[in-house]
């Protein structure tokens, strides 16, 4: 014999929920494989994770790579490899911290800062004509909704 729910309406309202959820985690997992083959075509070199690097240390005019490790949730080890990566290349460069001299702050390079702005337009330009058909309401709610959803990660 089955029993009505509690609450009439409440597993139909969880299960939207959970489902909503899941086409959510579907859709930012196709969005990170798309961003994943976009760095590649922008610089064969040059990860998203990478990518993100240069972009971080370019808007933090310079940070340590323990920052941004924590910033991008990555060990040490990992952090090192993409870092020497990006000096390699020529993106990057070390500095000696005046406040603790056996740390170094990363600075983009010229040429480092060159790539990264001609990425960005890149992705702008990708997202542009992505988003032609959207209107600026529906565009300004992603953007609210997407903030939203990061800052919860800090």
């Amino acid at each position: 014999m089955q029993t009505e729910p509690e609450f009439p309406g409440a597993a139909t309202a969880d299960t939207a929920r959970a489902d909503a959820i899941e086409v959510i985690q579907r859709e930012l997992t196709a969005f990170a494989r798309r961003a994943r083959g976009r760095a590649a075509e922008l610089h064969p070199e040059l990860s998203l994770v990478a990518s993100s690097i240069l972009d971080l240390v370019i808007e933090r005019d310079g940070c340590l790579a323990s920052e941004l490790a924590g910033h991008f949730h990555l060990d040490k080890s990992t952090m090192s490899r993409q870092v020497a990566t990006l000096e390699r290349l020529g993106y990057l460069e070390r500095e000696v911290d005046p406040a603790n001299r056996r740390n170094h702050i990363l600075h983009a390079t010229p040429e480092g800062r060159r790539v990264a702005t001609a990425a960005a337009r890149t992705r702008a330009a990708a997202f542009e004509e992505r988003l032609r058909d959207w209107d600026d309401a529906d565009i300004a709610r992603m953007a609210d909704y997407l903030v939203r959803y990061n800052a919860t990660d800090e």
